[in-house]
């Protein structure tokens, strides 16, 4: 599986662990940048992992912020993005199974690394279960469209 990775300076630190973690589990992981704490624009680093997702040059995306809050809101703004802000487990799942989400969202400032790291097993392990969620999120794509002509 190929994960696509990016933070801003706020997430810096936090995406450095994630990485470790995720090529330490036998992730193809690629990292967007920013590659050092000197400030930078979260929306260039969503855009570029964000659109790397939606042409399916890779499975996920994990975004990380001192939030996570504006780093999703860049990302969301790509068609086909759908990017959840998840601060635990229970969400991590569910995004995936319920709303099909294709990126993850973090916070630095929010959560620490350990519960971070559980945070992005959950959301890789867990599988779209389709069936009734998949007319939501068929709606989400119809309302996406009609924005995006």
């Amino acid at each position: 599986m190929k994960i696509a990775v990016g933070s801003d300076h706020g997430g810096f630190l936090l995406k450095k662990e994630v990485i470790h973690h995720l090529e330490e589990a036998g992730y193809e992981v690629m990292d967007f940048g920013t590659h050092s704490e000197a400030s930078c624009d979260y929306p260039d680093i969503a855009n570029a992992v964000a659109l790397k997702v939606v042409d399916k040059s890779y499975d996920f995306g994990i975004l990380i912020c001192g939030t996570g809050i504006g780093i999703s809101i860049a990302a969301n703004k790509i068609p086909g993005v759908r990017a959840a802000l998840c601060s635990d487990t229970f969400s991590a799942h569910a995004c995936r199974e319920h709303n099909n989400a294709n990126i993850l969202a973090l916070g630095q400032r929010v959560i620490g690394p350990g519960l971070a790291l559980d945070i992005v097993d959950t959301f890789l392990k867990a599988e779209f279960q389709g069936g009734r969620h998949l007319s939501r999120v068929e709606k989400i794509h119809k309302i996406e469209s009609e924005f995006t002509k």
